[in-house]
């Protein structure tokens, strides 16, 4: 009988580790114990988002092609038994469960202050059984189509999805999350018991704690509910996007008090997934053009032309990656002209030492202070599982990121031809 492997990684600089336990079901297992705390959250993901609507199983010889918006609709019915639904079962211990589904992966989770064991048993207990009729099928077509409708009246959704529309011409990323009401129409219960099947193999699947917990209790309660899966892996495929946009400009009324925009460049990368290393130079980049630091910010603030909603993002997954800049204001035009200016300069010039440095120190910071909040370490945990990085890489990289490598990322994105503004205003 296999057995467990537990391995520990250690920060200094934060004085922590957390543990990681390759489960002998096939599941990987991270716990990051925070004893001082007085709650405890637990994650439990899989690597199936909105974008996986074509793949093929190791154990087939074909693709198969599924609906937009499965992966969606899949978190929903989840929670589902022919008994009491997860969220009953949660209330009777005072947890607040949740989940999520994103481009990428779907995740379940819970937070707690007491009857951890309970709670954690409950989270194993529903994501492993799952429950599905046409009857149950059929009428969640009816809840998902309304919420679709309800993002349709999100100016901040419908802008973001129109720029991706006005981007990609191919890649799945550009549909909504939860798909269309056309789509759902298409699912029935054995496609879902089919993506089951495929995505929700512990070997695609990870799971993480921190907080008030011990690693002997999660590895007791693990071994209790978690039996072991036919290992099967998952290839993704999606056809191949051209490098160029669909359009620069995109536009849609809605009942607005001031215009809402989203302005950004679609970027190539020649792998399918981008680095931790290209991913944090991104953000480095991203701060200096427009952060909340930089000079641009202060000047488009000091105009009127944004206000406090305005962000910036490096928006990446497996095939798609666009660097946005989002927010409110009276003459996004305008906005998106002073970005672009901005950044034909810092091409020109190039990122001084003293730049870098300034905003290299402030992401460290920044990535310090994330490990005081234990849902953001353990999502993190999820996500650099998925993406084959070690949690506390994001240091070493951050300490090790060379001023040349910035400026060459600088060089090779931001083209003004691969940049789209979406415009939501009354």
């Amino acid at each position: 009988m296999a057995e467990n492997k537990i391995t520990s990684i250690e920060n200094a600089i934060l004085g922590e580790c957390y543990y990681k336990i390759e489960h002998k079901s096939g599941l990987s297992i991270y716990v990051y114990p925070k004893p001082e705390y007085t709650s405890a959250y637990a994650v439990f993901g899989t690597k199936y988002g909105s974008i996986d609507t074509r793949f093929k199983r190791s154990d087939r010889d074909e693709f198969t092609e599924i609906p937009a918006g499965t992966a969606h609709f899949l978190e929903h019915k989840l929670f589902e038994s022919e008994e009491l639904d997860a969220f009953q079962r949660y209330a009777a211990t005072g947890a607040s469960a949740n989940a999520y589904t994103s481009f990428d992966r779907t995740c379940y989770l819970f937070t707690c202050t007491g009857h951890f064991e309970e709670n954690f048993e409950i989270l194993l207990d529903f994501v492993r059984h799952p429950y599905f009729t046409e009857e149950t099928v059929r009428k969640e077509q009816g809840i998902i189509g309304q919420e679709i409708d309800m993002y349709k009246d999100s100016p901040e959704w419908e802008c973001l999805f129109n720029m991706l529309e006005a981007m990609y011409h191919k890649h799945p990323v550009k549909i909504d999350i939860a798909g269309t009401k056309q789509s759902i129409s298409e699912i029935t219960a054995d496609m879902l018991f089919g993506c089951y099947d495929t995505f929700y193999n512990l070997s695609n699947m990870a799971l993480a704690v921190a907080g008030n917990v011990s690693v002997e209790t999660v590895i007791e309660i693990a071994d209790k509910m978690l039996k072991a899966d036919e290992r099967v892996t998952v290839e993704r495929a999606f056809e191949e996007e051209p490098v160029e946009i669909v359009k620069a400009y995109t536009e849609e009324k809605l009942p607005v008090a001031t215009p809402v925009f989203c302005f950004g460049y679609k970027e190539k990368f020649p792998e399918a997934e981008c680095s931790l290393k290209e991913e944090i130079a991104m953000a480095i980049l991203l701060d200096i053009i427009a952060g909340q630091i930089s000079p641009l910010y202060k000047e488009l603030l000091d105009d009127g032309l944004i206000n406090g909603t305005f962000a910036t993002e490096f928006f990446n997954g497996f095939g798609y990656y666009s660097n946005m800049f989002s927010g409110e204001s009276s003459q996004p035009e305008i906005v998106a002209d002073k970005i672009k200016s901005r950044i034909a300069r810092l091409k020109k010039d190039g990122v001084t030492k003293e730049q870098f440095e300034m905003v290299r120190k402030k992401q460290y910071g920044k990535t310090v202070r994330a490990f005081t909040d234990i849902d953001t370490v353990a999502n993190a945990l999820i996500i650099s599982h998925f993406e084959n990085e070690e949690l506390f890489e994001e240091f070493n990289v951050i300490k090790s990121m060379e001023l040349e490598f910035v400026n060459d990322l600088l060089q090779k994105c931001f083209n003004e031809d691969k940049s789209v503004l979406s415009v939501v205003k009354s």
